[in-house]
């Protein structure tokens, strides 16, 4: 799972003693499921812009002919049994040999597996994107996204901790839950869709370093609000999720450095997110435009805050079209008793081919 949802999850069980919380494990997954609303959030990464299609299906194709992208996500290790995330999305420009002309279409696939607990709770999800980008005028295009997804959803509730079971203080494994669900494992369609604008320029000279791209968007999930329960049947439809952000990479004229801020916010139901921060990106080598002799390198170090949760360091490497990536959330919620600190660990590897929109050697997506 992701910060965002943990940090909402923890409210319902903050009177329990810390000391026995750490020994808890499975039980934060289990409590989370009968909680309803608090558990049924989207997953999601502190490095959003590196998992661009579960934040915009509109981003496929905005920005490179080709990328393709993994991620990895360690949480509440200091706590529970970890909530470990996956993903791989990639994407491409169908008709990339035109696009200067009137637009572009473009194409994406992404797939996701979230673990909360050891393997208690089990989420897939996989879907397609498809997406076209028109230009405005030769610095800008605006891209609209639709993307399908086919999801399912496991429970184990065989090695979880009931609060029926604890007697007396303790914990009685003897004790039946009483606990039943009726769908321990569902399947689910669900429709988003999005809008993206995009502005670029290219350096004025191989030396002036003033290039600049921006990006902006809106997009919308779960426009068909599919169920996502255990308990009933069609009962508990997933709340549909707004996410709207604006990102940019400003070349600092004359030097070998660019800034580059980021502002994300998302809404379902009755969860809020607000993360911002920005990046300080060092250009290594340019790299040479007209052999390719010399590959373009550069080295990013950046900061951000997510609203009452965490504080999130991060650092990127990017060589020619490949690029590795780390970030660490210091939890900084009222969990922070428990977890000392510790939030989430979080790794991104891409690829990228042919970036050539606006300033693409500082592309962020």
């Amino acid at each position: 799972m992701n910060g965002f949802t943990f940090k909402l999850k923890s409210h319902a069980i903050k009177g329990i003693n810390i000391k026995k919380m750490r020994n808890l494990g499975l039980t934060f997954a289990l409590i989370a499921v009968m909680n309803g609303t608090l558990f049924a959030q989207d997953v999601h990464f502190s490095n959003m812009e590196y998992s661009p299609l579960t934040l915009n299906p509109g981003l496929a194709g905005a920005n490179n002919d080709m990328q393709v992208i993994s991620n990895y996500r360690t949480q509440w290790n200091s706590v529970a049994a970890p909530f470990n995330t996956i993903a791989f999305s990639g994407d491409m420009r169908l008709n990339r040999d035109k696009r200067r002309k009137k637009g572009h279409l473009a194409a994406g696939l992404n797939f996701f597996n979230d673990q909360a607990g050891e393997r208690t709770v089990s989420t897939n999800s996989i879907g397609i994107t498809a997406a076209y980008h028109l230009m405005i005028d030769n610095n800008s295009t605006i891209g609209l996204g639709m993307n399908t997804s086919f999801g399912q959803r496991s429970l184990d509730a065989s090695d979880g901790n009931w609060g029926n079971q604890y007697v007396g203080g303790g914990f009685n494994p003897a004790i039946p839950s009483n606990e039943s669900f009726e769908n321990a494992i569902f399947s689910f369609f669900s429709a988003s869709s999005g809008i993206v604008y995009t502005y670029g320029t290219n350096e004025s000279s191989m030396r002036s370093n003033d290039g600049l791209l921006i990006n902006a968007g809106y997009a919308v999930f779960h426009v068909n609000r599919p169920s996502f329960s255990f308990i009933g049947n069609g009962e508990d439809p997933l709340f549909m999720r707004h996410a709207l952000f604006a990102n940019a990479s400003i070349g600092l004229g004359q030097t070998n450095t660019s800034f580059e801020p980021g502002i994300y916010m998302q809404f379902q139901g009755p969860s809020r997110e607000f993360l911002m921060g920005a990046d300080y990106c060092i250009l290594i080598n340019e790299g040479s435009k007209q052999t390719g002799n010399i590959q373009h390198s550069s080295i990013a170090f950046g900061a951000f805050y997510r609203n009452m949760d965490a504080l999130i360091t991060r650092l990127i490497y990017n060589y020619a079209g490949f690029g590795i990536g780390m970030a660490y959330d210091f939890n900084i919620s009222s969990l922070s008793e428990a977890s000392r600190g510790r939030g989430g660990a979080e790794f991104f590897l891409k690829w990228t081919m042919n970036n050539s929109f606006g300033a693409s050697s500082k592309a962020r997506i």
